[in-house]
């Protein structure tokens, strides 16, 4: 896939001519992080955008001594947006390459120079915080009135539907998973979610192998909440 053809697939330049973004692309920056490195800090200035090429990127902070996962983003997903689209703000989060990665940065003068002479991007650029918005109020709905063990069923099912991949069997969660970074996704601790995955699987819902997750039965997980 081409350059060109991969931003169309990104959320706010999908009403973009394979032309206009052949012009986008000379805005971006390709970045190459090794597994585990960190991309920015919670606190450090921002200063650009970032598309994952490829790889998997954690969004997370710390709560007093815990790790809060917010968020995983694999190929096609943007993040640092908030603070490139307003002026002397700092990155409310930090990042980090969970696998070998490979970002498009675009600074902040470029991004803003797109915003104000294409509405278009602007509008798809609100529709995506939007969607984003409402999926943050959720996580928050969630931690406060489901258990833990519908919230780790309930983020299961999110990743299926995020980064799923069509098995013959079920639904493959594209991106390996340790049972802690589930815990820190869901707001509790690794014995929880090891108990919880074991019944699944004894249940025949989920298989585990080699920290891949296949969802082998979707509709009865969704039963499940």
């Amino acid at each position: 896939m081409s350059t060109s053809h991969f931003l169309k697939e990104v959320p706010f330049f999908c009403d973009f001519s394979i032309e206009e973004l052949a012009q986008v692309r000379k805005l971006f920056v390709e970045r190459c992080y090794k597994k585990g490195a960190p991309i920015f800090f919670e606190g450090d200035t921002g200063e650009e955008l970032f598309i994952v090429k490829s790889g998997l990127v954690k969004i997370f902070r710390f709560d007093r001594s815990r790790e809060v996962i917010l968020a995983l983003f694999r190929d096609g997903d943007y993040f640092g947006e908030m603070a490139v689209l307003q002026t002397n703000q700092v990155r409310s989060a930090s990042a980090q390459a969970l696998e070998p990665t490979v970002l498009y940065a675009m600074k902040r003068k470029d991004f803003q120079m797109l915003l104000a002479n294409n509405p278009k991007l602007t509008l798809n650029l609100v529709d995506s915080l939007m969607d984003r918005l409402r999926r943050a109020n959720e996580q928050i709905e969630d931690l406060t009135f489901l258990d833990a063990r519908s919230r780790i069923i309930k983020t299961l099912l999110m990743l299926g539907n995020d980064h799923g991949v069509a098995q013959e069997n079920g639904l493959l969660i594209n991106m390996k998973l340790t049972h802690q970074q589930i815990a820190d996704m869901v707001g509790t601790v690794r014995e929880t979610v090891t108990k919880v995955l074991l019944e699944l699987q004894d249940k025949f819902l989920i298989s585990i192998d080699k920290k891949f997750i296949l969802l082998k039965d979707k509709g009865a997980l969704e039963a499940l909440l």
